[in-house]
């Protein structure tokens, strides 16, 4: 039979398990909220936010004199103890929860206590010696602690997102590289257009991540900007005049993160715009990322009816009836992460603006769906990376013959021989298949040195001054 001791909130006493770090305002939500089954302990960067908040809290109530030093060094150690991954086990409520953030707020807050108090030589439970409401929560709300802890787990989130984006990167810019002097046919809407090379093509899919990587840089500044000091509604309730300044020092100093406190405490509680701004940009990502993938699904389709002009890594067997099959999953499974960082965009929305006067309620929600779009980008662009980008081959052969096959590469000939040769041989060469360069040759309309020379992949991948 498991021990038990009694815990007491404003709804009655209830059983806790006795060697349970959390209590009962964490027993009631576990109760209440048994909705996605993903608990906030799963989520470590949110559990270490919490913490460190909870420390520079501590910290700077000790300094204004509000908090004794016993006390403030028990939860300060605790706090350490959490962020260097400790009893995130204990942070069990469910991270989709109403009442905007306060279970997740008491459930660190129960477990700091419980942990400080044993640090302290008290028992779990013995809240007459260190309490969570009224010391680890001092000069705190949960409408200021848990929009602070989301931006700072945000923080940390994006920039290893940043760093897979770059790895990936670096990853397409190498192909770009490795593939500069391949010459293949361009497309739009599907349909052959001019030249290009296929170093021109990877070349752009880095550029584009490129891109989105200082997006992301600019949307990490926006969510730097904290509420710590607000307390309930931003007034500042319950709060010594210089806690707001001296709780953002503490927890820049304990971080090295720049927080700024908001200019107006009333208008940051109730503003979720920096996580809307986060979560458009993260759609960015997600969409980029996707359309590139739709390319290297379509370049590498066949092997025999297809386009076949690179081949990408074969990671396993494609089909359990047709043998031999093996088809793109490491592209397929980032299109399917940006079609749920596209989901999670419009959840982030619909909760922002469904926030009413002074405290956005759907906070929780926003969390739960941002930290998916950053955690899956992430990994998304890591198995991208080491799983296909990297082993991709160009299918040299097939490139070069598209490329002379192609009707296409008569509009680079119309310096050469004129736009009305040039017109004849393009509808010769669709209406009896053959290629354009075989009939300029045919036709005496260029020699084959100068042909090649002027198909060379310098000459009709960039701007050139026409020499007759």
């Amino acid at each position: 039979m498991i021990q038990t001791r009694i815990d007491h909130d404003l709804l009655g006493d209830r059983d806790v398990p006795v060697g349970a770090y959390w209590g009962v305002h964490t027993l009631r939500a576990v109760e209440n909220f048994a909705i996605s089954g993903q608990t906030i302990g799963q989520v470590p960067d949110l559990i270490a936010a919490l913490a460190v908040i909870k420390q520079a809290a501590a910290m700077a109530n000790a300094d204004l004199g509000l908090l004794d030093g016993a006390r403030r060094d028990a939860i300060v150690a605790a706090c350490e103890e959490i962020r260097a991954g400790r009893l995130h086990d204990h942070f069990i409520v469910d991270q989709i929860q109403g009442g905007a953030g306060t279970s997740t707020n008491m459930n660190a807050n129960e477990v700091i206590a419980n942990r400080a108090l044993e640090i302290m030589g008290h028992a779990k439970g013995e809240y007459r010696f260190l309490h969570p409401n009224e010391h680890v929560n001092m000069s705190q709300s949960t409408n200021d602690v848990y929009p602070t802890s989301l931006r700072l787990a945000a923080w940390a989130g994006i920039h290893r997102l940043i760093l897979a984006m770059g790895s990936l990167r670096g990853a397409f810019a190498d192909k770009a590289v490795e593939f500069a002097d391949l010459l293949k046919m361009g497309r739009t809407q599907l349909q052959e257009a001019v030249p290009m090379t296929l170093g021109q093509e990877f070349n752009t899919f880095a550029i584009m991540l490129g891109e989105d990587e200082a997006r992301l840089a600019e949307a990490a500044q926006l969510i730097l900007e904290i509420n710590l000091g607000a307390t309930a509604i931003g007034t500042g309730i319950t709060a010594h005049p210089e806690y707001a300044e001296r709780v953002r020092a503490r927890l820049a100093e304990i971080t090295g993160i720049p927080v700024v406190t908001a200019a107006d405490l009333v208008e940051a509680t109730q503003d979720c715009g920096a996580f809307v701004q986060l979560s458009g940009v993260l759609k960015r990502v997600a969409v980029k990322l996707s359309k590139t993938c739709n390319d290297l699904r379509l370049l590498s389709s066949g092997p025999r009816a297809g386009f076949n002009e690179i081949n990408l890594p074969a990671r396993q067997a494609g089909s359990s009836i047709m043998p031999g099959k093996v088809n793109p999953v490491i592209p397929e499974v980032v299109n399917q992460v940006a079609f749920e960082v596209i989901g999670n965009d419009v959840t982030i929305s619909f909760a922002a603006e469904g926030g009413q006067l002074q405290l956005n309620a759907f906070e929780p929600i926003i969390a739960y769906s941002l930290f998916r779009s950053v955690s899956h980008l992430t990994a998304a662009c890591r198995t991208l990376e080491e799983n296909c980008v990297q082993g991709i081959t160009a299918n040299r052969d097939v490139l070069r013959q598209v490329v002379e096959n192609s009707i296409g590469i008569v509009t680079a000939l119309n310096p050469y021989i004129g736009y009305a040769a040039a017109t004849e041989v393009a509808l010769e060469a669709h209406r009896t298949g053959r290629g354009v360069y075989e009939l300029v040759l045919e036709k005496g309309l260029l020699g084959k040195d100068r042909l090649d020379a002027i198909l060379r992949p310098d000459m009709l991948t960039r701007p050139q001054a026409f020499v007759a």
